[in-house]
């Protein structure tokens, strides 16, 4: 699922504990502006970024920024510098007066072969096209790419001597040594046929973006080709000249046409195609597809269109016939994961399920026989890291010891009891080096920064690589509200997890307005032992006397495939009913004003607010709603029918959630707020609202922002927007 969490990506932020100012003397407590929230940065919370591996495992490559930015090499556990990969100084072109400003880079198998992407251009959220440079580390040589036009996805063959991309929706490949350009395929055409790459649907909704595969031999190219002639066209208006224009692009809404997807094989040595045998059925997604450790053996996941089931096939790379591995079936939906690893003794593979209740990693041979079940427990696996060879140990993370923490850990293949990897309860992710010897752990919890530090395999700290103390600094001189969990019976047998913020100065005589926040949607998860979403901004409110909670309801992830499958076909039946439950509970608390309870959400969140405001209007006086989605008969194939299978099947499943069957129901205040350019929820979902709305006789506000996407951002928008929605929360709740 690709629907935004709420995008406020610079106030994930955390409490800090006051620092005494002079011997004896307490600071004075500041209080928070929205300008120092959302234009100011002072609130950004600092991590390590771009740390690539290097193949040794010994070192990494990272980006140092600046008025000339370079690539250093450090070693892991020293932390010293030991060489520079290059600097922007190398980086003039012959011909050229001044150096190329690279945006990224990606190094060739034996590292000798830099290749540097400029000038990107975005293509949906996920993707792009840019001009690409070849860097040769020995000789300093820099060197275009291609002359022809901008090139997606650009990636080096494994042996280093080659490059594949796709132009103009068509594969090509760039000899090194001697710079000729081949193309490889030559019927792609905007809107009709893409060879190589994703389409809108697939690169939102499953994740990918470049669609073809080099052989670990370099010798062939295992490639989609996306026919989508027959879906549906979206039109988008654009604003921004005097007169508007159209982006039309194809997006399958649920129950229309998807692309025809087909797989194909490429072979360098004789330029020739083969067909792959995906099955007869072609209304089917092929949701992941690569190589094993066999240069004769591909793979690729095809899933059925409810996508309840999914089948592991291996293609027999000379002929192109496929033959089904493993099978997973559920009887709502199985989820597509990347974890999947080919062990380097050719005869068995790493796999995840859902199988026992819980996402889990099994060890499966190649016949397609489960060996073995690598983790166990009444908890869900969060991350796979990967597999050390060398050592025969996984490293993975897990949603335990409460579904709202993560905890990582590293096992021996051949069992035995798993090591914990991270030291301090909260929520634990990991960046472990190209042999696993080293790693990079970042550690939050509910109320403090982010901690990263480095580390060996077996867990020894090495030393600290940032602490955020300046942040803990700045914070400290603020009001700043502690973040508090509790838990309570839906009333249907269901304990329901929940955070509270509640004011500094918090009283428990007096009665407080509530905000929820909320998201709510199949796998999501708002509660938990980090910052979260909107946290400076949830504190900002605090400070002007609300309390701010969220809770996950039904539906939810890290809390076993039961409680987050219950929802299927139903979307908003349960979750509304959890949030208006919550609402009930927190109407119940002494300090609760239970006439003045709230709720704001993005994206999912927009609809279950959508939905407070109207089916719950009894409960709410308030909602935000944020680009909803207002009947899932708008939205998108693959994630829709996903839990909902299509309109044609599941009508009232449709309907009888969606907000615009309801707005007659409409009592309380109702900000509606959508951007015109949403290539994800579209802006046709505010539309029909309103116009439901209006027809109901109903008054609403709305608030529209020209030409901007999902995330509704760029230059003072989001100022301008969570102003807007703060000053309608103090005169409406």
């Amino acid at each position: 699922m690709r629907l935004l969490l709420s995008v406020t990506l610079f106030i994930i932020l955390g409490l800090a504990t006051s620092p005494s100012i002079g011997k004896g003397k307490k600071p004075v407590a500041k209080n928070l502006s929205l300008e120092e929230i959302f234009a100011s940065g002072k609130f950004s919370q600092r991590s390590v970024y771009g740390i690539n591996s290097l193949k040794d495992g010994q070192t990494y490559a990272s980006i140092i920024y600046g008025a000339s930015p370079s690539i250093v090499i450090y070693n892991y556990s020293t932390g010293e510098a030991v060489d520079t990969l290059l600097k922007q100084a190398w980086l003039t072109p012959e011909g050229a007066k001044s150096p190329i400003r690279f945006a990224g880079y990606s190094l060739s198998a034996d590292e000798s072969l830099v290749m540097l992407s400029t000038a990107p251009e975005q293509i949906y959220r996920y993707s792009s096209r840019e001009n690409n440079y070849i860097f040769e580390r020995g000789s300093k040589r820099l060197y275009a790419l291609s002359p022809n036009g901008k090139q997606a996805y650009a990636t080096f063959s494994p042996d280093g001597k080659k490059v594949a991309f796709m132009r103009d929706n068509n594969l090509f490949m760039v000899d090194l040594a001697s710079m000729t350009e081949a193309q490889i395929t030559f019927d792609g055409k905007n809107n009709e046929i893409i060879n190589g790459g994703t389409d809108w649907v697939y690169e939102e909704e499953f994740g990918f973006t470049r669609a073809f595969f080099w052989s670990p031999n370099s010798q062939s190219i295992f490639y989609y080709k996306i026919d989508e002639r027959q879906v549906p066209e979206f039109v988008m208006p654009l604003y921004d000249g005097l007169y508007p224009t159209n982006f039309t692009f194809k997006y399958p809404k649920a129950g229309e046409k998807n692309a025809i997807v087909s797989m194909h094989l490429f072979d360098l040595a004789t330029a020739k195609h083969l067909s792959v045998e995906t099955g007869p059925e072609k209304d089917q997604y092929i949701a992941r597809a690569g190589w094993t450790n066999d240069p004769q053996t591909a793979w690729m996941q095809r899933v059925n269109r409810h996508q309840n089931k999914v089948e592991l096939l291996f293609v027999d790379a000379k002929t192109g016939q496929s033959k089904v591995v493993l099978t997973e079936t559920s009887e709502q939906w199985v989820d597509i994961h990347d974890d999947l690893t080919f062990l380097e003794d050719g005869q068995s593979f790493i796999w995840s399920s859902e199988r026992s209740g819980y996402n889990q990693l099994y060890l499966y041979g190649m016949d397609g026989q489960m060996r073995k079940q690598l983790t166990k427990g009444d908890y869900d696996l969060a991350s796979f890291y990967g597999y050390d060879q060398k050592n025969q140990r996984i490293y993975y993370s897990t949603a335990y010891p409460s579904p709202m923490e993560r905890t990582v850990y590293s096992a021996d293949l051949n069992g035995g009891e798993p090591l914990k990897l991270s030291p301090a309860r909260g929520k634990n992710s990991a960046n472990f080096s190209a042999d696993f010897s080293h790693y990079l752990h970042f550690h939050t919890n509910a109320n403090s920064p982010l901690t990263v530090t480095m580390h060996k395999g077996n867990g020894e700290q090495i030393r600290v690589l940032q602490d955020n103390a300046e942040l803990r600094k700045t914070l400290g001189e603020y009001k700043l509200a502690k973040k508090e969990f509790f838990d309570f019976d839906n009333g249907e047998g269901d304990i329901l997890n929940g955070y509270m913020l509640k004011p500094v100065d918090f009283n428990p005589k007096k009665k407080y307005p509530v905000l929820m926040f909320v998201y709510g949607g199949p796998g999501s998860q708002t509660v938990d032992a980090s910052f979260g979403q909107n946290y400076m901004w949830f504190q900002y409110l605090t400070q002007q006397g609300y309390i701010v909670v969220s809770i996950d309801n039904r539906g939810t992830g890290f809390r076993g495939a039961k409680f987050k499958k219950c929802t299927y076909q139903q979307l908003g039946k349960y979750e509304i009913a959890d949030q208006m439950a919550g609402a009930k509970y927190l109407g119940g608390l002494p300090y609760v004003d239970k006439a003045r309870i709230g709720m704001f959400g993005w994206s999912y969140g927009g609809y279950m607010s959508s939905l407070a405001i109207t089916v719950g209007a009894d409960l709410f006086k308030t909602a935000v709603a944020v680009a909803p989605v207002i009947n899932w008969r708008f939205y998108d194939t693959i994630y829709t029918e996903r839990y909902m299978r299509t309109p044609q099947e599941n009508a009232s499943g449709y309907d009888d959630n969606s907000p615009s069957s309801h707005a007659d129901k409409l009592k309380g205040n109702y900000l509606l707020i959508h951007g015109t350019a949403d290539d994800n929820v579209h802006f046709q979902n505010a539309l029909v609202m309103s116009d439901k709305l209006v027809k109901a006789n109903k008054q609403f506000d709305f608030m529209a922002y020209t030409d901007k996407n999902h995330g509704i951002g760029g230059g003072t928008t989001r100022l301008q927007l969570f102003t807007k929605i703060t000053n309608y929360l103090q005169a409406n709740l």
